[in-house]
């Protein structure tokens, strides 16, 4: 049988609509987030993002990053070291497990905290999932600033739809790209394993802005990470 593929036209259009689409329903998800006491922004692009970023977090001098491959994909750990901010970032290569304990410690009471999310629904709640807590911790309470940075393909209609994205899409694919021994990085269903590798083990959903966090929430249209 004959396969059809798709010209470069039409393969234009349908990222056009899908652009669209979560467009809209960026619009809901930012109105949504402000009324729980988020402060909410839509990006068209990444580089709209970085620069929004950048400017947001003038002001501070010491910075946190979460396990997130959107924040590193934006530029901001180049960037904000090549201004000479004092980073906390345990993804650095070759750090010995006593100073990535200390860099995660560190992230709790730095001036800037960034992170994504594993979801974010449409009516406003934020929902991450941790194996060791570090990111969870940090944004609930130390840093005086945080920073959730999210493409619009983490992005749900509600909080079970969130939930479910969380068990099905994110947790798999963020085990298989840390080649965890774990049920889900081998066939990409959630198990609900009690693997010694498991890094489903802390759910944090962010119903409202916590009480004494200043926390933002820049939405990307486009997919970024997991």
């Amino acid at each position: 049988m004959e396969v059809k593929m798709k010209s470069h036209k039409e393969m234009s259009m349908e990222n056009n609509y899908q652009s669209w689409l979560w467009e809209k329903l960026g619009e809901k998800c930012v109105k949504n987030l402000k009324k729980n006491g988020f402060d909410a922004h839509f990006a068209a692009t990444s580089e709209d993002a970085k620069a929004l970023i950048l400017e947001m977090v003038s002001g501070f001098d010491t910075f946190g990053f979460g396990g997130s491959d959107t924040t590193r994909a934006l530029g901001l750990t180049e960037a904000l070291g090549a201004q000479g901010k004092t980073l906390y970032d345990h993804w650095k290569t070759g750090l010995p497990g006593e100073e990535g304990l200390k860099i995660r410690l560190q992230q709790g009471r730095c001036d800037c905290f960034f992170c994504s999310a594993n979801a974010i629904s449409a009516t406003g709640e934020i929902v991450n999932v941790d194996a060791v807590g570090n990111r969870t911790n940090a944004m609930s309470f130390g840093p005086q600033k945080v920073v959730v940075v999210a493409g619009m393909n983490k992005v749900t209609h509600d909080l079970q739809s969130a939930l479910d994205r969380v068990r099905n899409v994110a947790g798999p694919m963020r085990a298989k790209s840390l080649n965890m021994d774990t049920p889900c990085a081998e066939t990409g269903l959630c198990n609900d394993c009690n693997s010694p590798q498991r890094i489903c083990r802390i759910t944090a959903i962010f119903h409202r802005k916590p009480m004494m966090t200043d926390m933002s929430v820049v939405l990307v249209n486009q997919a970024m990470g997991f």
